[in-house]
Parts: structure tokens; C-alpha cells; sequence
């Protein structure tokens, strides 16, 4: 290989890890709640305060990058990702104090336009979101680490499920209309799409159960071991769609919300790819991003069933 060759070489591949730090496919969680939101309130016939849409959209991706940079920077003080992980930012750059200075920005500037909404809608919304933002520090922060004893998962699905819709339902209603926070319909439609969001977390640690548990990380799949873990998953695909679908049994949603099964072609994928190759870290390293496939379209389809339930009931 020429020296130009092996430049270019290098160059492609310090391309990819950047690829795999930014994670961009990973934003589809941080938006999906008022993206439902939005769709229960447009199927509704209720008013749309799209201004408040597309604030909350920003500043949940701002609060998912803190989230993101902020786990690396953790990381990086414990030692698990100086092997497992060279697409850590840290890893990258070689500078953790100028990770953590972005991290606390990105939160600093996310919290302040969620002060914002809150402040054009209901101050309650500012609470339910540093509760979601509480719940992601313990997750990976000292000294509490809880990601660390195996709990991420449990974290994982209360800040993106009942405490983010109900924060979402709050800020695109009417200014002053709403009083008492939504949770009934909060947990009704947050907490579907929130274990597939919970899924993303859990598949994340199959590639790196070694490292997990050489530096005291005791994720569910380090517990479980891999084949056991691997045979959750259909559960959680299950317990998804089953979540979801019930309320159009009982009559609350239109047979619309079906259009939630489009995550399911990833969804077998990722079942297949893990029953076969679960043991296998460098066959599964993309399970995460199937899981992501999975969350995403079926979040999606259940925004869009939401949103097109005023044709099926001819409103």
C-alpha cells in the first residue's frame, strides 16, 4: 500500500468512527415523544402550536447530545470505553474537559428553551423535563452510576416515556388549558414507543459485555449473559406493538395505528441477527442500529396512525 493509499485509509476510518460518535440515527428518541404528541393532538382535531412543536424538537436533541457527550465523558473516568469504544468523542479527540464544556452547554441551552416553552404553555413542563434530565444523570453519573447495577433500562423508559410525553402533551396544548399533568394519556402513549426506545439501550451492550464487566458495569446482558439476553428481545418487540395496539382493541384508537408495525421488518432482522451471532461482538456490533430501525419506523407509524385517525372516524 502507497503512502497516499494508507493516508486515505486512515482518513476513511477516523471518518466512520466520527460517523459512529455523532450517532445522528440515535436523535429518532429524543423527538419521538412530541412527535407523538403531535399526532394524537392532529388526530384529535385539537389545535397544533407549531412553534411550540418545533421548540420542543431542538431542545430535546440538545438535551440528547448533553445526555450522549455527558456519557462519554463518564465513561472516559471509569476506563470501559478506552478499549471497546474508539468512536467515544473522548476517544477522539483526546480532550475530555472540552467534551464536558459542550455537554454542559448543549444542556444550558436546551434547558433554557424548554424555560421558554414551559413559559408559553405550562411552568410544569420544566419540572417533568429535569426530571428526564435527573434520570439521565443517575443513569451514568457518579456517584450514583446506576447504569452501572444494571437499572439504565428501568431509567431509560420512565424519562422517555411518561415524564417526556407528558412534558410533549403539555407544551402543544393551548396556553393556560391544561392544568393537571396528562399522565393517563401520557402512559398510554408513551409506553410503547418507550420500551423500544429501552430496547435501543439494551441492545447497546452485546458488543461490549467483556469490557462491561472487566470495569464493574453490570448491565442486564452481563447478568443475563447473551443468549439469555438475546431471547428478551422478542419480548420487548412484542410487549411494544402489544402496548400499542391495545387501546385500538378497547376502542380508544383507530385500527390507523396499526401503521406502528412498520418497525416490524427491523425488528425480525434484529431477532434473527442476535438468536444466530449473540456471542459474536463483532457480527452484532450493528444490533443497536436495528434496534434504532425498529424504534424509529415504529414510532413513526404510530405517529402517523394517530394523526389520520379524524379520516377513519370521518372527523
Amino acid at each position: 500500500m502507497s503512502e497516499q493509499q494508507a493516508v486515505a485509509s486512515r482518513y476513511a476510518q477516523r471518518r466512520r468512527l466520527w460517523q459512529a460518535a455523532i450517532k445522528w440515527p440515535m436523535y429518532s428518541v429524543a423527538v419521538m415523544p412530541v412527535l407523538l404528541a403531535a399526532g394524537d393532538r392532529f388526530g384529535a382535531g385539537e389545535i397544533m402550536r407549531w412553534d411550540q412543536l418545533l421548540g420542543f424538537l431542538l431542545a430535546a436533541i440538545l438535551l440528547l447530545l448533553w445526555e450522549n457527550l455527558s456519557n462519554d465523558v463518564f465513561d472516559a473516568e471509569t476506563g470501559v470505553d478506552a478499549q471497546g469504544k474508539p468512536h467515544s468523542v473522548v476517544n477522539l479527540t483526546g480532550r475530555r474537559d472540552r467534551v464536558a464544556w459542550l455537554s454542559t452547554l448543549a444542556l444550558l441551552v436546551g434547558l433554557a428553551l424548554i424555560a421558554w416553552l414551559a413559559w408559553r404553555s405550562q411552568p410544569v413542563v420544566l419540572a417533568l423535563v429535569l426530571v428526564c434530565c435527573g434520570l439521565g444523570f443517575i443513569y451514568q453519573g457518579p456517584p450514583f452510576r446506576l447504569g452501572y447495577r444494571g437499572l439504565g433500562e428501568p431509567l431509560c423508559w420512565l424519562a422517555f416515556g411518561p415524564f417526556a410525553t407528558a412534558a410533549a402533551l403539555l407544551v402543544l396544548a393551548p396556553a393556560g388549558g391544561v392544568e393537571a399533568i396528562p399522565w393517563v394519556d401520557a402512559l398510554r402513549l408513551g409506553s410503547g414507543p418507550a420500551l423500544a426506545t429501552t430496547l435501543v439501550l439494551f441492545c447497546s451492550h452485546f458488543h461490549q459485555v467483556d469490557e462491561d464487566a472487566a470495569h464493574g458495569k453490570r448491565s442486564p446482558v452481563v447478568r443475563l449473559g447473551t443468549a439469555q439476553s438475546a431471547a428478551v428481545i422478542p419480548w420487548f418487540i412484542a410487549g411494544t406493538l402489544a402496548l400499542e395496539w391495545w387501546p385500538m382493541l378497547n376502542g380508544s384508537w383507530p385500527p390507523t395505528v396499526l401503521l406502528s408495525g412498520l418497525g416490524l421488518p427491523a425488528g425480525w432482522q434484529l431477532i434473527g441477527l442476535l438468536r444466530r451471532h449473540h456471542a459474536q461482538p463483532d457480527r452484532i456490533s450493528g444490533s443497536k442500529f436495528l434496534a434504532l430501525r425498529f424504534q424509529g419506523w415504529n414510532g413513526l407509524g404510530l405517529s402517523l396512525g394517530l394523526a389520520l385517525s379524524s379520516l377513519w372516524t370521518g372527523g
